[in-house]
């Protein structure tokens, strides 16, 4: 059984959840996220929190219900607090602008990098080398950051790239002429 599945999860007093079958949708200030659980756990609300169990004792549903307790928390906290990813971009002329929804990365390329932020991420960028992803999903925020950074991941002999603010990048050296 998981240890984690069997805490209730908190509704602070501005969030709505509403459940829908194997639906969980989640309403507050910074916006609204909503996911769907496989049928083997059982979500439901009570005394203002949300309660998960198994429905079956196979071992998939006891390992999913502590899944579906985790996604359902960050929810919470996505809608009341939010989630922030910040990149920076470094190298010689390479930067980043953005034009209504659609991200303009120059990064080194022949081409401008072309990308359509999605729905429900807040992309901000400062000294066109700091960008910032801001969002209530959990998972979208850290799949857009991911997505911009695969553009150009830092390279490992100049540091060159788009990398995640705190992230290491292991530096090589290199050739040196005998």
């Amino acid at each position: 059984m998981s240890r984690i599945g069997k805490q209730p999860v908190s509704i602070p007093d501005k969030v709505k959840v509403t459940i829908n079958g194997g639906t969980v949708l989640v309403e507050g200030p910074k916006g609204k996220v909503q996911k769907t659980f496989a049928s083997a756990v059982k979500v439901s609300i009570a005394d203002q929190k949300v309660i998960f169990a198994p429905t079956d004792d196979s071992r998939f549903a006891r390992a999913m219900f502590g899944t579906a307790r985790s996604i359902v928390a960050g929810m919470v906290k996505g809608v009341t607090d939010g989630y922030v990813k910040e990149l920076e971009i470094q190298g010689v002329g390479f930067k980043a602008n953005l034009k209504g929804t659609t991200l303009d990365l120059a990064l080194g390329y022949s081409h401008p990098i072309l990308m359509e932020v999605p729905t429900g991420i807040k992309v901000t960028v400062t000294d066109q080398t700091k960008l910032k992803v801001e969002g209530a999903d959990k998972q979208l925020v850290g799949a857009v950051t991911a997505e911009i950074r695969s553009y150009y991941p830092p390279e490992p002999y100049k540091g060159k790239g788009v990398r995640i603010v705190g992230e290491r990048v292991r530096r090589k050296e290199g050739k040196t002429v005998a």
